[in-house]
């Protein structure tokens, strides 16, 4: 794990995360990284299919609007690539 350290922290902010840290029945220390921690990473992924879908549902789009790809599909199986000469 990697080593942080933060300088020149003001007083009454190191008093506020201490108060927090005892509220919350931790170290000042893991306060700091739960702060950290939530700050950076988000609560959940992000997944492209997902971000795909909500933006087909902001635009209005149905099923039907895609209909015409499975009428234009090509079914037939694809030809393995080569990679000889």
């Amino acid at each position: 794990m990697a080593i942080l350290t933060v300088r020149n922290v003001p007083d009454d902010v190191h008093r506020a995360l201490r108060v927090r840290a005892a509220q919350n029945g931790r170290s000042t220390e893991a306060e700091v990284r739960m702060i950290l921690a939530e700050a950076v990473k988000p609560e959940t992924r992000l997944r492209v299919g997902d971000a795909l879908a909500d933006i087909g549902r902001n635009l209005g789009l149905v099923n039907e609007d895609f209909a015409v790809f499975e009428q234009t599909r090509d079914k037939k199986a694809a030809k393995p690539l080569r990679f000889d000469a």
